[in-house]
């Protein structure tokens, strides 16, 4: 197992233990994650520049506390497009389910919706509110997304938040994206990107420190070149919540950098995005 992994399966497994112990707050996730700030886990409002005002009352108030709780994102991917019933969806880095619980609702009884994680903790805890939400359509697998466990074609949609830039092996997770799509599937997550590759390292290291806790977010046009490397088609990366430097000048100060010094190298630099794509279908 890869030190990055291990980092990750760790962190996550701890969050879920957390939430299913019924800690009154737990360290947000892989935005924001233990770099500084938390979430509530009882109504999952959280005054963090990246996690908060995901999900609209209406989608929290459906849903049991703890998978909203477990909420560890940078985005809402279940907003980017239209699901349809009877639809297949898969989310890949699922966690405590929010995201698999809400797509399932969309795709109704005759679809079905997949979440793919790799810590057991995150699994039990999301089992556990499918039990509590009633969801008979969802199903959560053991695995990595690098490797995802499903036949070739046979899913509709590929959901993610805020997951694939914890990933050491990127293009492995794109491919086998592009590999369980059907034929004309979509591509739709939400993850961190960098603006532009002009961020001195160790800045972009202590940047990232602070957004994901893991570095590795990739520059927006790499991410739009590695898509069209797996096969995808018809690629969109839309920036919606950039961060500003001053959200991280208490965690990059303890960390020892001069944030006054650093503020115009990472203006704008460091995003939320929404990263859309297609597999084209078959002539």
């Amino acid at each position: 197992m890869s030190d990055i992994r291990k980092a990750v399966q760790e962190k996550y497994g701890a969050i879920a233990a957390a939430v299913t112990g019924g800690v009154a707050e737990v360290s947000s996730g892989c935005c924001g994650s233990t770099c500084g700030s938390t979430a509530p886990a009882a109504g999952g409002r959280s005054a963090d520049p990246i996690t908060s005002n995901l999900y609209s009352d209406a989608e929290r108030g459906a849903l049991p506390v703890t998978a909203v709780a477990a909420s560890l994102g940078c985005g809402n991917p279940t907003s980017l497009l239209a699901l349809e019933p009877g639809q297949t969806v898969l989310d890949l880095g699922s966690g405590g389910g929010i995201d698999v619980l809400l797509s399932a609702k969309r795709v109704g009884p005759a679809g079905k919706a997949y979440g793919l994680d790799m810590t057991d903790e995150m699994l039990a805890l999301a089992r556990e509110n499918q039990r509590q939400a009633g969801a008979t359509n969802v199903e959560f697998l053991k695995g990595t997304i690098e490797s995802i466990p499903l036949p070739d074609n046979s899913v509709d949609v590929v959901i993610s938040n805020c997951v694939i830039n914890l990933s050491s092996d990127k293009d492995a997770v794109l491919g086998e994206a592009f590999r369980v799509l059907k034929p004309g599937g979509r591509f739709a997550v939400s993850d961190v990107v960098v603006r532009g590759g002009d961020v001195p390292a160790d800045v972009r290291r202590n940047m990232e420190l602070w957004v994901g806790c893991i570095a590795g977010a990739l520059e927006e046009q790499e991410y739009d070149a590695r898509l069209r490397r797996a096969g995808f088609a018809n690629v969109e990366i839309d920036i919606w919540r950039v961060y500003d430097v001053e959200d991280a000048r208490a965690f990059l100060t303890a960390g020892g950098v001069d944030v006054d010094r650093v503020a115009p190298l990472v203006k704008d630099k460091f995003a939320s995005a929404f990263i859309r794509a297609r597999k084209p279908a078959r002539e």
